[in-house]
């Protein structure tokens, strides 16, 4: 059974009224959780304008806070904005963003995401293009992974070997 992040968040906040539940952290550990809360947030709530039809994530951005709240007690202080702390709100510290590894742990997921994305776009395309909806239908699930990723291999075989340099828009 998997339990999601807003199912666990929620969760949280019930055992909260009833029962509080105690993890020790070393502050290395807590550290790592601040990063891992921080890009957690950040991949939920980065593309979104918090506007009616793209309201933000809050489950994602109370916890950030509430994690960021304990900095301190971890000798952590650097790294936690808490100017706002008498309202509840804790962000990270200009600091933990520039001298913390979580930019380059985002950049290496952009990085591999982007050629792992554009590699499997092209190849679905491909595969589309070359095969009709009734030709698709008769595949076996197998058959079909299969032949999507001759298309897929294809594309990753180019993109490695020269890049983007051969990509070309058609008029």
């Amino acid at each position: 059974m998997k339990l999601w992040i807003t199912e666990i968040i929620k969760n949280m906040a019930k055992l909260n009224k009833n029962k509080q539940i105690e993890i020790g952290f070393t502050k290395k550990q807590f550290e790592i959780l601040l990063k891992l809360v921080y890009l957690g947030n950040w991949m939920a709530n980065a593309n979104r304008v918090g506007t009616p039809n793209d309201p933000m994530k809050k489950e994602y951005e109370e916890i950030e806070r509430y994690i960021f709240s304990f900095a301190k007690k971890f000798g952590l202080d650097e790294y936690v904005d808490d100017e706002d702390a008498e309202k509840g709100e804790f962000y990270p510290a200009r600091k933990f963003e520039e001298e913390t590894d979580v930019h380059g742990l985002h950049n290496e997921y952009d990085e591999v995401t982007f050629w792992d994305e554009l590699v499997e776009r092209l190849g679905d395309r491909d595969f589309f293009r070359h095969y009709s909806k009734k030709e698709i239908r008769k595949m076996e699930r197998e058959e079909r992974f299969e032949k999507i990723y001759e298309f897929i291999d294809k594309w990753a075989e180019e993109i490695n070997k020269y890049g983007i340099e051969r990509l070309e828009i058609k008029k």
